[in-house]
Protein backbone atom coordinates (compact mmCIF):
# COMPACT_ATOMS: atom_id res chain seq x y z
CA UNK A 1 0.00 0.00 0.00
CA UNK A 2 1.95 3.26 -1.49
CA UNK A 3 1.97 6.52 -0.01
CA UNK A 4 0.10 8.73 1.16
CA UNK A 5 0.43 9.62 4.83
CA UNK A 6 0.65 6.14 6.09
CA UNK A 7 -1.59 4.71 4.06
CA UNK A 8 -2.76 1.60 5.56
CA UNK A 9 -2.60 2.79 9.16
CA UNK A 10 -6.36 2.22 11.09
CA UNK A 11 -8.58 4.45 9.71
CA UNK A 12 -10.71 6.87 11.85
CA UNK A 13 -14.45 5.36 10.59
CA UNK A 14 -16.22 8.66 10.13
CA UNK A 15 -13.40 9.96 7.83
CA UNK A 16 -13.66 6.33 5.62
CA UNK A 17 -17.07 6.56 5.72
CA UNK A 18 -16.72 9.91 3.69
CA UNK A 19 -13.96 8.98 1.74
CA UNK A 20 -15.00 5.06 0.76
CA UNK A 21 -17.59 5.97 -1.86
CA UNK A 22 -15.26 8.52 -3.62
CA UNK A 23 -12.18 5.90 -3.54
CA UNK A 24 -14.62 3.26 -5.21
CA UNK A 25 -15.36 5.14 -7.51
CA UNK A 26 -12.11 5.83 -8.57
CA UNK A 27 -10.59 2.68 -8.31
CA UNK A 28 -13.53 0.95 -10.64
CA UNK A 29 -12.97 3.74 -13.14
CA UNK A 30 -8.92 3.07 -12.72
CA UNK A 31 -9.59 -0.91 -12.84
CA UNK A 32 -11.82 -0.82 -16.09
CA UNK A 33 -9.43 1.52 -17.94
CA UNK A 34 -6.36 -0.38 -16.76
CA UNK A 35 -4.66 2.49 -15.21
CA UNK A 36 -4.32 1.22 -11.34
CA UNK A 37 -0.68 2.63 -11.14
CA UNK A 38 -1.59 5.76 -12.79
CA UNK A 39 -4.40 6.83 -10.43
CA UNK A 40 -2.37 5.57 -7.45
CA UNK A 41 -0.06 8.18 -8.38
CA UNK A 42 -2.75 10.90 -9.25
CA UNK A 43 -4.22 10.45 -6.21
CA UNK A 44 -1.20 10.68 -4.17
CA UNK A 45 -0.15 13.92 -5.81
CA UNK A 46 -3.70 15.31 -5.02
CA UNK A 47 -3.74 14.32 -1.59
CA UNK A 48 0.03 15.95 -1.20
CA UNK A 49 -1.49 18.73 -3.00
CA UNK A 50 -4.21 19.89 -0.49
CA UNK A 51 -2.76 18.58 2.47
CA UNK A 52 0.18 21.32 2.06
CA UNK A 53 -0.08 23.63 4.45
CA UNK A 54 -0.07 26.73 2.20
CA UNK A 55 -2.97 25.28 0.23
CA UNK A 56 -4.89 24.28 3.74
CA UNK A 57 -4.93 28.11 4.10
CA UNK A 58 -6.19 28.90 1.15
CA UNK A 59 -8.90 26.72 1.30
CA UNK A 60 -10.10 27.20 4.42
CA UNK A 61 -10.17 31.55 3.01
CA UNK A 62 -14.48 32.00 3.44
CA UNK A 63 -13.68 34.12 0.06
CA UNK A 64 -12.94 30.79 -2.30
CA UNK A 65 -15.95 29.44 -3.98
CA UNK A 66 -16.17 25.55 -4.56
CA UNK A 67 -15.59 25.77 -7.91
CA UNK A 68 -12.69 28.31 -7.32
CA UNK A 69 -10.94 25.82 -5.06
CA UNK A 70 -11.59 22.76 -7.36
CA UNK A 71 -9.66 25.35 -10.08
CA UNK A 72 -7.04 26.02 -7.71
CA UNK A 73 -5.98 22.38 -6.82
CA UNK A 74 -6.10 21.07 -10.41
CA UNK A 75 -3.83 24.07 -11.74
CA UNK A 76 -1.65 23.17 -8.49
CA UNK A 77 -1.60 19.51 -9.79
CA UNK A 78 -0.56 20.09 -13.20
CA UNK A 79 -2.73 19.62 -16.60
CA UNK A 80 -1.02 16.28 -17.17
CA UNK A 81 -3.05 14.86 -14.10
CA UNK A 82 -6.09 14.05 -16.81
CA UNK A 83 -9.68 14.98 -17.68
CA UNK A 84 -11.14 12.21 -14.84
CA UNK A 85 -9.16 13.38 -12.20
CA UNK A 86 -9.69 17.13 -13.16
CA UNK A 87 -13.68 15.99 -12.51
CA UNK A 88 -12.91 14.47 -9.42
CA UNK A 89 -11.09 17.36 -7.88
CA UNK A 90 -13.85 19.54 -9.32
CA UNK A 91 -16.94 17.26 -7.68
CA UNK A 92 -14.66 17.06 -4.28
CA UNK A 93 -14.44 20.75 -4.39
CA UNK A 94 -18.24 21.38 -5.03
CA UNK A 95 -19.19 18.30 -1.72
CA UNK A 96 -16.36 20.03 0.24
CA UNK A 97 -14.83 16.95 0.30
CA UNK A 98 -10.82 18.15 -0.98
CA UNK A 99 -9.06 17.46 2.59
CA UNK A 100 -10.91 13.49 2.25
CA UNK A 101 -8.06 13.54 -0.48
CA UNK A 102 -5.40 11.54 1.68
CA UNK A 103 -7.80 9.41 3.20
CA UNK A 104 -9.00 8.77 -0.58
CA UNK A 105 -5.87 7.87 -1.48
CA UNK A 106 -5.25 5.58 1.26
CA UNK A 107 -8.58 3.64 0.90
CA UNK A 108 -7.86 3.45 -3.26
CA UNK A 109 -4.63 2.10 -2.29
CA UNK A 110 -6.12 -0.70 -0.25
CA UNK A 111 -8.87 -1.78 -2.82
CA UNK A 112 -5.63 -1.61 -5.84
CA UNK A 113 -4.08 -4.08 -2.98
CA UNK A 114 -7.18 -6.37 -2.33
CA UNK A 115 -7.79 -6.77 -6.39
CA UNK A 116 -3.96 -7.32 -7.36
CA UNK A 117 -3.72 -9.86 -3.86
CA UNK A 118 -0.92 -8.00 -2.43
CA UNK A 119 -0.37 -6.09 0.77
CA UNK A 120 1.45 -3.89 1.87
CA UNK A 121 3.62 -3.82 5.05
CA UNK A 122 4.97 -0.86 7.53
CA UNK A 123 7.42 -2.55 9.67
CA UNK A 124 9.30 0.11 11.89
CA UNK A 125 12.04 -1.10 13.74
CA UNK A 126 14.62 0.39 16.41
CA UNK A 127 18.01 -1.06 14.15
CA UNK A 128 17.94 -1.89 10.31
CA UNK A 129 16.81 -4.69 9.16
CA UNK A 130 18.87 -7.05 7.31
CA UNK A 131 17.72 -8.59 4.18
CA UNK A 132 17.37 -11.67 5.66
CA UNK A 133 15.23 -10.32 8.41
CA UNK A 134 13.25 -8.28 5.49
CA UNK A 135 12.69 -11.83 3.66
CA UNK A 136 11.88 -13.40 6.87
CA UNK A 137 9.33 -10.57 7.81
CA UNK A 138 7.62 -11.10 4.47
CA UNK A 139 7.43 -14.56 4.69
CA UNK A 140 5.85 -14.92 7.01
CA UNK A 141 3.19 -12.09 6.53
CA UNK A 142 2.54 -13.81 3.25
CA UNK A 143 1.57 -17.45 5.30
CA UNK A 144 -0.44 -15.75 7.79
CA UNK A 145 -2.13 -13.34 5.19
CA UNK A 146 -2.47 -15.35 1.93
CA UNK A 147 -1.29 -12.64 -0.29
CA UNK A 148 2.27 -11.53 -1.33
CA UNK A 149 3.91 -8.51 0.70
CA UNK A 150 5.04 -5.55 0.03
CA UNK A 151 7.51 -4.23 3.19
CA UNK A 152 8.23 -0.43 3.92
CA UNK A 153 11.12 -0.53 6.43
CA UNK A 154 12.07 2.57 8.18
CA UNK A 155 13.50 2.87 11.67
CA UNK A 156 12.67 4.74 14.82
CA UNK A 157 15.28 4.37 17.18
CA UNK A 158 12.17 5.49 20.30
CA UNK A 159 11.11 1.87 20.30
CA UNK A 160 14.38 0.65 22.02
CA UNK A 161 14.73 -2.77 20.72
CA UNK A 162 11.90 -4.95 18.45
CA UNK A 163 9.68 -3.86 16.00
CA UNK A 164 6.11 -3.16 14.90
CA UNK A 165 4.39 -4.25 12.19
CA UNK A 166 0.96 -2.66 10.71
CA UNK A 167 -0.51 -5.03 7.01
CA UNK A 168 -3.99 -3.82 6.57
CA UNK A 169 -6.14 -3.92 10.36
CA UNK A 170 -3.20 -6.63 11.49
CA UNK A 171 -0.77 -4.80 14.04
CA UNK A 172 2.28 -7.06 15.80
CA UNK A 173 3.77 -4.32 18.23
CA UNK A 174 7.00 -6.87 19.49
CA UNK A 175 8.63 -3.25 20.08
CA UNK A 176 10.50 -3.42 23.75
CA UNK A 177 8.61 -0.51 24.57
CA UNK A 178 5.16 -2.49 24.48
CA UNK A 179 6.87 -4.98 26.37
CA UNK A 180 8.23 -3.08 28.96
CA UNK A 181 4.42 -1.41 29.32
CA UNK A 182 2.64 -4.73 29.57
CA UNK A 183 5.04 -5.30 32.29
CA UNK A 184 4.08 -2.36 33.89
CA UNK A 185 0.37 -2.96 33.44
CA UNK A 186 0.66 -6.40 34.92
CA UNK A 187 2.69 -5.14 38.27
CA UNK A 188 0.36 -2.30 38.64
CA UNK A 189 -2.38 -4.45 38.70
Amino acid sequence: MADSNDQHAELPEGDAALARPYARAVFELANSRGELQTWSDRLALMAAVVSNDTMTTLLANPRLGKSEAGALVIRACGDDIGEHAQNLLNVLAENGRLGQLPMIATLYNQFRDEAEGTVEAEVISAMPLSDAQKSAIAEALKKRLGRDVQLNCSVNEDLVGGAVIRAGDLVIDGSAVEHLRQLSSALVH
